[in-house]
């Protein structure tokens, strides 16, 4: 149903907007709505009574029981026209269906105009308590929000400070972790390069060595300098004074334009001999005297303290590595002298040639218990022997001499050589040195053609026959010489004609540790057996070389090779001959 009001005064104006509101309370229209509404109607029907003329204002409520539209529009009703312009229109939601009768009728009484404008603004005074309170709901809520802010504002502080303190323990361990493996790697180079170095006994092969153990990684040059004429003759030029100083002093020097702060190390100026490159001298010491210098230059441009910490140990330990190698190069020396003092020159005997080989053993002293011999005795017999003391070193050596010495003279009153061991068997045997030996005599007689020998526990003889043919002469041995152990080593006899050849040897020559003995009595046998006796009679010695290049293809062996060749000429008998 609509209601229309036509206004020309401010009067009419005041009537309709009061009109309105009361229809619009009664319509269900809420006081907020109807006091925008009411506002909104109220400015517009300023502007018309500022233009003048004759408006219309139309109130069409659209109301259902499920709520509708409260509708105003205010349009000019005179005029021409081109000068109408669209009415204006605004709307509010209400929520009821109401008695409209009466709703709209306002008096002319200026008493009942004023209380109905007064009544009409309850709505505007309701409309500003309930901006009042949005304001104070604002309020609250913008505290709340800046609350809340400020809270998130110091959760991300909280997170940012955990974040840095995460990053800078990852940096730590990462730090850490880092250090770690470099100082396992500086120890795991440590050893391997010790076990290097240690495992040599040459003091030139050291030498060596340690340019190749440091270069690149640990230095970018690598410089030994000796004290011996030796080396320094060969070295030529100058030494830096850095490497003079760790000499005199015996501590490591470091030469460069800064100072290096390295613990341990003395810094000096830089080296004249090249003033840009640093220097780092340390003494190889002994437990006498510095025994020489190792002048490094860094890989990259200076050395960190770990690293000159762990080259100045690694010196330590070449310095022991070269004293210990220069030790028993000395000792090898001597050793090796007095073994070949102790070498017996074979006689000569007409109709039988003898041809002995002694090599030392290639790693320890090269000094050991191997030897051979070869005397007449007083009714012409010629007797060869091969002994072996057990054990290696100088202590073996005089017992050998002592064996050999008492051999000979046991041998003055013509005993077999059965007899002579068991003699040096018993003469061990009282002396109670924890040694023993093994021992085979062989006699040869010139009017005899045959072969006596005995063996206590050495490896058996092995003849050859004119006809090319070998045997083993494995016949009972005794034991051992020198056990604790009662016994009498018997002789043992085999023919032996013009053109055989007898091999005595210790087991150096057929010894294998991954083999045994037996496989290298059959190679020793095989060899002997591929001779000619035209080889024989002609070159023994030469035979004698041939014989041990096949059993010794390795060069390196752990145990003295002992090998005499006893030939008895095609050609010949044996004679008695006076003594040589």
């Amino acid at each position: 149903m609509t209601r229309t009001w036509h206004v020309r005064t401010i009067t009419e104006a005041a009537q309709a907007r009061i009109a309105v509101a009361r229809l619009a309370a009664a319509c269900g229209v809420t006081p907020v709505e109807r006091t925008r509404l009411v506002a909104a109607l109220t400015a517009q029907l300023r502007q018309c009574l500022t233009k003048g003329g004759d408006w219309r204002v139309g109130v069409e409520p659209a109301v259902s029981p499920a709520g509708g539209d409260f509708r105003v529009e205010v349009a000019a009703t005179n005029g021409r026209p081109e000068d109408r312009r669209p009415p204006w229109r605004a709307s509010a939601p209400c929520a009821q269906d109401a008695d409209l009768s009466g709703a709209d009728h306002v008096t002319d009484d200026p008493a009942a105009l004023a209380e109905a404008l007064f009544g009409a603004d309850e709505d505007t005074a309701l409309l500003l308590e309930r901006l009042d309170e949005q304001e104070a709901l604002v309020a609250f809520h913008r505290e709340e929000l800046h609350q809340t802010n400020q809270g998130v504002l110091a959760l991300h502080a909280e997170l940012d400070a955990a974040g840095r303190a995460q990053r800078e323990l990852f940096d730590a361990e990462q730090k850490a972790r880092k250090e770690a493996e470099n100082a396992r790697g500086r120890l795991t180079f440590l050893a391997d390069a010790s076990a290097a170095l240690t495992a040599s006994l040459n003091h030139e092969a050291i030498v060596r060595l340690l340019p190749a153990l440091l270069v690149p990684r640990y230095a970018r040059t690598v410089d030994v300098w000796l004290f011996d004429g030796t080396d320094d003759a060969q070295r030529g030029g100058p030494h830096p004074a850095a490497a003079v100083l760790a000499a005199r002093r015996g501590r490591p020097q470091y030469a460069a334009d800064h100072p290096g702060h390295l613990p341990g190390v003395d810094d000096q100026p830089p080296s004249a001999l090249d003033p840009g490159r640093p220097l780092l001298c340390i003494p190889l010491l002994t437990r006498r005297a510095p025994q020489g210098v190792l002048t490094l230059s860094p890989p990259d441009k200076r050395w960190d303290a770990d690293d000159a910490v762990m080259l100045i140990e690694l010196t330590r330990r070449a310095s022991i590595a070269l004293e210990n190698a220069r030790r028993f190069e000395h000792n090898r020396d001597i050793a090796e002298t007095l073994q070949r003092a102790l070498l017996t020159e074979l006689p000569t005997t007409p109709g039988l040639s003898l041809a002995a080989r002694y090599l030392p053993a290639t790693r320890g002293l090269n000094i050991g218990g191997d030897w051979y011999d070869a005397f007449r005795q007083p009714d012409g017999s010629l007797l060869t022997v091969v002994g072996d003391v057990t054990g290696h070193g100088l202590h073996a050596a005089v017992m050998m001499s002592q064996l050999r010495t008492a051999l000979r003279a046991y041998a003055v009153d013509g005993s077999s050589p059965g007899q002579l061991l068991t003699r040096l068997h018993q003469y061990l045997h009282r002396l109670r040195l924890d040694l023993y030996a093994t021992a085979v005599i062989a006699r040869f007689h010139p009017d005899d053609p045959t072969l006596t020998w005995a063996a206590a526990g050495h490896p058996p003889p092995v003849l050859r026959t004119p006809d090319g043919r070998v045997r083993t002469l494995d016949a009972k041995p005794g034991a051992m010489l020198g056990i604790p152990l009662k016994q009498e080593i018997r002789d043992h006899t085999v023919p032996l004609s013009p053109g055989s050849t007898l091999a005595l040897y210790t087991d150096g020559l057929v010894e294998r540790r991954s083999q045994g003995i037996d496989p290298g009595i059959g190679r020793l046998a095989e060899a002997l057996g591929g001779f000619s006796p035209a080889e024989l009679d002609t070159d023994l010695e030469a035979s004698a070389d041939r014989l041990l290049h096949p059993l010794l293809h390795d060069s390196e062996h752990e145990d003295d090779v002992c090998l005499l060749l006893c030939h008895v000429h095609t050609s010949a008998a044996l004679q008695r001959t006076p003594d040589s």
